[in-house]
């Protein structure tokens, strides 16, 4: 079931730029890499710091606290494949970025 959620308008993503939003009472973290936006769990899987306090080099998210590493595209931890970020599916529509939630 698709449950897109308006999340931010697309002149507010800057390339590389982590942005929090919290829509349904679900926290994710937006980023912008080329023309793609990628939408991931806005707490780390370990210690549930705020992903969006981290940063972005390529499509690698580093978490604030721990110095882990995902996958933005997949939510993969880079060092153990069994942990993971939630991705949410995101779509563009009329200069508005919306995040399926369900």
């Amino acid at each position: 079931m698709m449950d897109w959620t308006y999340a931010i308008d697309e002149t507010e993503m800057a390339e590389g730029q982590l942005i929090p939003v919290s829509r349904q009472g679900v926290n994710v973290v937006l980023a912008r890499i080329g023309r793609v936006i990628y939408a991931v769990s806005g707490k780390c899987s370990q210690r549930s710091c705020p992903m969006f306090k981290g940063t972005l080099v390529g499509y690698t998210i580093t978490c604030p606290c721990h110095g882990w590493q995902f996958d933005v595209r997949t939510g993969k931890f880079l060092n153990a494949p069994g942990l993971c970020l939630e991705i949410y599916p995101t779509k563009s529509e009329a200069g508005s970025v919306f995040v399926n939630l369900g």
